[in-house]
Formats: structure tokens, C-alpha cells, sequence
């Protein structure tokens, strides 16, 4: 049996991945928004984190958000490390509610591992998965294996959304709201 880990080669390739930013409120609104979109069916979450500054904040305002809307309560609540020999704790911890969705915020590089261990030791399915902004890099996908994050969507800071097809991740600008004007429509 092969190790999931990403070889160290493959990670310098790829150089210096960004640390995630403090989530946007159109970003976190973007995300609720995916998962209670009508014909959703989304009960039950799992919240997973990295344990950067920004992934706690952004996790712990969606676990809040999720509950001021009247959704059941968060499943569970998982982080794990940058960096770690496995992985395989915080997987199995990950997928051990079976979840109708698992909720992430994380530094690209701890996902791109997590990822690798989920799929080569778990149930876990990328379809189900959705992500905030800091997850919707290219090099992600690139990372973990193009077929391994196929169906992994979420949103982008400005509240657009991204998704990942075939290890491409796209996105899509936010709706463009019509102007408002103070005096009635031009």
C-alpha cells in the first residue's frame, strides 16, 4: 500500500501556498446560500478546519450562521494540522458522523493532504464537500489528484462561487444586483 502523503518534490513544486484570509460576510452568505438553495437537501454538517487563525474564525461564524437560520446543530467540529505524518485521526473524526455535507475552511496545503487521506481511507465524497474561498485554488486540486476533488464546490470572497470538474476549478461571478436609484427607475 502506498502512502497518500504528497511527496515533499511535488509540494516545493508548486512553491509557497497562500495562508487563507479572513472570510467576507458575502463569502460566508454565498456558502449558506449553496447549502439551503431550494431542492438542497442538506440536513446534517460536519465543519472542518485547518488551525490558522483565519480557518477557526471562518468555521466557527459558519457553525454560528448555520444555527441562527434554524438548521440542526453541526455534527462535529474537526481540525487538524499543516502538516502531520498521516493524517488519519483527524480523517477518520472527519467522516465518523456521515454527514449530508461537509463544511471546510482551510490553508490549501493541510487540505490538499486531508484530501489524500480521506479518499485513500474513508467514505468521504468531494460532491458533498463545500469549501470557502481559500479552497477554490487551482493548485489544490492539482495537488491532491485531478479526480479527487471532482464535484467540490463553494464560494469566493466576493460572494461568487467556484467548483472543481475534471482538476479544473471554475468560477463564477456573484449575481449582479440591479442599481437602486433614489428617485424611481431611469
Amino acid at each position: 500500500m502506498t502512502s497518500p502523503l504528497i511527496p515533499r518534490a511535488q509540494v516545493a513544486a508548486y512553491g509557497g501556498l497562500p495562508s487563507p484570509a479572513p472570510h467576507s460576510e458575502a463569502e460566508l452568505a454565498t456558502l449558506l446560500g449553496l447549502l439551503t438553495a431550494p431542492g438542497v437537501r442538506i440536513a446534517t454538517v460536519v465543519v472542518g478546519h485547518s488551525r490558522d487563525a483565519a480557518s477557526r474564525s471562518s468555521a466557527a461564524a459558519f457553525v454560528e450562521a448555520w444555527r441562527e437560520i434554524g438548521r440542526q446543530p453541526v455534527l462535529a467540529v474537526v481540525d487538524w494540522p499543516e502538516s502531520a505524518a498521516s493524517w488519519l485521526r483527524a480523517a477518520d473524526r472527519f467522516t465518523a458522523e456521515e454527514p449530508d455535507a461537509w463544511v471546510v475552511a482551510a490553508a490549501p496545503l493541510g487540505w490538499a493532504q486531508m484530501i489524500r487521506r480521506l479518499r485513500h481511507s474513508t467514505d468521504w465524497g468531494p460532491a458533498r464537500t463545500y469549501g470557502f474561498a481559500a479552497l477554490g485554488d487551482s493548485r489544490v486540486p492539482a495537488l491532491a489528484g485531478a479526480a479527487t476533488l471532482q464535484g467540490m464546490r463553494g464560494a469566493t470572497a466576493d460572494g461568487g462561487t467556484w467548483a472543481i470538474d475534471r482538476g479544473w476549478v471554475t468560477q463564477q461571478l456573484p449575481a449582479r444586483r440591479p442599481p437602486v436609484h433614489p428617485h424611481g427607475t431611469l
